[in-house]
C-alpha cells in the first residue's frame, strides 16, 4: 500500500513539475535569427546535373525557445532549389520548398541543406551561361529574413549512351581480337556519329559512359575545348581510329585558354583536385596516329592507357601536356609505342608513367614525378617491365625494344622513384641520358645489372638524388628555380627547342619540361 501511494504521489509531483516548466513553450520568432552566411553560393554546375549539397547554419541567439512559422523559397514550387531543414523534407504540397512551424531551442542552432538541378533551356534562350538566383525566407513577427542563393549554370553538349527498351545502357561492340568480327564488350557507351567527331570550344562536352571512335575515323579536338567525364566514363579509340588533340600555347597560365582540358564533370572547387572521378582515355590496340598536344588531363583513374602497336612510332605522341591527380596511373603503356616531349606527370596513386609488357618508349625533356602520399603508394614514379601477369598469376613476356629517357627528371617523395623489372627470357633495353633520378639504395636491395649506374650504355651523365627544388610539387607547380641541379644539365636533343610554356630553352638546356626561372620571394 505504501509503495502504491508513493507511485501516485510521484506521478502527481511529475505532472505538477512539468506543468510549471516554461522550457518547452515556443515563442513566435522575432527578428532574432542569425546565419552562418548571408548568401549561399552553390558554385558552378552543368545544366541538368545535380549540385553538391551546401549547408546553411541557422542560430537562435535568444534566451527563448522559438517557433519559425515558415521557411520557404522565394520562388516557391517553381524554384530550382530544394531544401532539407534539420532532417525534415517539408509538407506534402511543397516538398523541399516550404516548411512550417520549425522549432529551435534557446541558444541552439539547426542546419538547412540546399541542392539544385537546373535545366538552362528552361531559363533563357540559347545562352551558354546563366546566373540563377533565389532566396530562403525565414518568417518572423517582424517580417521576413532572407538568405540569398546563387548558382552559375553552364550549358554543355551531352554525349549519352543509348538505352534499350528495358532501360539498360548499351554496350560497345568492336573488333577486340583483330579477327575482323565485332565482339560484345562490357564497356558501356556508344560510338560517336560523324557529325560529333569535331569537338570545338563553343560549349563544354559532358560524356556519360565511353564515347568511342569507330574504325577508320578520327576525333579532332580543337584548341580551348573542355571535355568533362561523368563517373565511370572515358574516351575509347578503337581499331584503325585516331585521336587528335590540337591544343595551342596559352597566354594565361591559370586560364589555359588554348589548352584542351580533360577532367570530371563536377565543377565545384571541392572536386578540383580529386582523383578517380572518371576512367581513362583508352587508345585501344589497333588505334593509330594518336596525337595529344597542349592538353591537361586530370582527376581520372588512368590519364591515358595506350595498348599495342609497339612497332608503330606514331601510335601515341604526347607533347606539351600535363597529367595530374589520377588514382592509378598517369600514363600506362602496355606493349605499345609512346613518344613524349615536354610532358609533366604528378600525383598518381600507383606510378606516374608505366611502360609495361615491353614496348617502345622515347621520352624527352619530361618531368615524371610523384608526390602522392608516400604512405599509401607502393609504386615508383617510373615503372618499366617486359612482362604481364594475368588474374591466374600466369606470366607472359614481351621484349622492351627501347626505353629512352633523355633530359628527364624522375623524382618524388618516395625512394626509389625508378623500378625496372625484367624477366630474363626477354630483352629489356633502356637508357637514361642527362637525367635527374631519385634512387638511393640505402640497404643494397637493388643489385641486378639494371641498376649498375656505372654502366654508361644505360646511364649516361645521370644526376642521382639531388632535389630539383620544385616550386610547389604537392600542388603540381613543377617549375624549377635558377640554381636547381637540373639547370643547364641537359643536352641539345630532338626538336624541343622550346619548353612546355612555349619559351625558348636556355642554353645549355635545363633538364625536365620547364626552363629554370627566378622564383618570387
Amino acid at each position: 500500500m505504501k509503495r502504491f501511494l508513493y507511485v501516485i504521489l510521484s506521478l502527481i509531483t511529475l505532472v505538477f513539475w512539468s506543468s510549471c516548466r516554461q522550457d518547452f513553450i515556443f515563442h513566435p520568432s522575432s527578428d532574432n535569427l542569425s546565419f552562418s552566411k548571408d548568401t549561399v553560393y552553390l558554385d558552378t554546375i552543368f545544366s541538368n546535373i545535380g549540385s553538391s549539397t551546401y549547408t546553411l547554419k541557422v542560430y537562435n541567439q535568444s534566451n527563448k525557445d522559438i517557433l519559425i512559422p515558415s521557411i520557404k523559397l522565394s520562388k516557391g514550387q517553381n524554384s530550382n532549389y530544394r531544401m532539407n531543414v534539420d532532417g525534415l523534407i517539408g509538407n506534402s504540397t511543397f516538398v523541399g520548398k516550404e516548411f512550417e512551424n520549425i522549432e529551435i531551442l534557446a541558444r541552439d542552432s539547426m542546419y538547412v541543406f540546399i541542392e539544385t538541378t537546373i535545366d538552362i533551356l528552361s531559363l533563357v534562350g540559347n545562352e551558354t551561361h546563366f546566373l540563377y538566383t533565389d532566396a530562403i525566407e525565414f518568417e518572423n513577427t517582424s517580417g521576413i529574413q532572407k538568405v540569398e542563393l546563387v548558382t552559375l549554370v553552364k550549358d554543355a553538349i551531352f554525349i549519352y549512351p543509348d538505352r534499350d527498351t528495358d532501360g539498360i545502357t548499351e554496350s560497345l561492340y568492336f573488333d577486340i581480337d583483330g579477327d575482323g568480327i565485332s565482339d560484345e564488350t562490357s564497356i558501356r557507351g556508344r560510338f560517336l556519329e560523324d557529325s560529333e567527331l569535331n569537338f570545338t570550344n563553343e560549349k563544354p562536352y559532358v560524356i556519360y559512359g565511353y564515347a568511342a571512335v569507330g574504325d577508320g575515323k578520327t576525333l579532332n579536338i580543337n584548341p580551348g575545348a573542355r571535355i568533362h567525364f561523368h563517373a565511370d566514363s572515358g574516351l575509347l579509340i578503337t581499331d584503325n581510329a585516331s585521336l587528335h588533340v590540337n591544343g595551342l600555347p596559352s597566354l594565361d597560365s591559370d586560364l589555359l585558354e588554348n589548352e584542351v582540358i580533360f577532367e570530371g564533370d563536377r565543377l565545384e572547387p571541392l572536386y578540383e583536385d580529386i582523383p578517380g572521378q572518371w576512367q581513362t582515355i583508352w587508345l585501344y590496340n589497333g588505334s593509330v596516329d594518336n596525337v595529344i598536344n597542349y592538353a591537361t588531363i586530370k582527376n581520372g583513374t588512368i590519364g591515358v592507357l595506350s595498348d599495342g602497336n609497339e612497332l608503330d612510332p606514331s601510335k601515341f605522341q604526347i607533347t606539351n601536356s600535363q597529367v595530374y591527380n589520377h588514382s592509378n596511373f598517369g600514363i600506362l603503356g602496355r606493349a605499345t609505342s609512346i613518344v613524349a616531349e615536354n610532358l609533366v606527370i604528378n600525383n598518381c596513386g600507383l606510378s606516374s608513367f608505366a611502360g609495361t609488357f615491353g614496348g617502345n618508349y622515347n621520352i624527352t625533356h619530361s618531368t615524371i614525378v610523384n608526390y602522392w602520399s608516400s604512405s599509401f603508394r607502393q609504386f615508383p614514379a617510373l615503372l618499366l617491365n617486359n612482362f604481364i601477369v594475368d588474374i591466374e598469376n600466369e606470366v607472359t613476356t614481351n621484349p622492351m625494344i627501347t626505353a629512352n629517357f633523355t633530359n628527364c627528371i624522375i623524382y618524388g617523395n618516395n625512394n626509389p622513384e625508378l623500378l625496372i623489372e625484367k624477366e630474363i627470357s626477354e630483352g629489356l633495353n633502356f637508357k637514361f641520358t642527362n637525367s635527374l633520378i631519385y634512387f638511393d639504395d640505402l640497404n643494397g636491395n637493388f643489385t641486378s645489372a639494371e641498376y649498375d649506374f656505372s654502366n654508361s650504355t644505360t646511364y649516361e651523365n645521370v644526376i642521382f638524388n639531388n632535389d630539383p627544388l620544385f616550386l610547389d610539387p604537392n600542388n603540381n607547380r613543377l617549375t624549377i628555380p635558377v640554381g636547381s641541379p637540373a639547370q643547364g644539365a641537359g643536352i641539345i636533343y630532338g626538336n624541343t627547342n622550346k619548353d612546355i610554356t612555349n619559351t625558348l630553352r636556355n642554353q645549355p638546356p635545363d633538364i625536365g619540361a620547364y626552363n629554370a626561372i627566378e622564383f618570387d620571394d
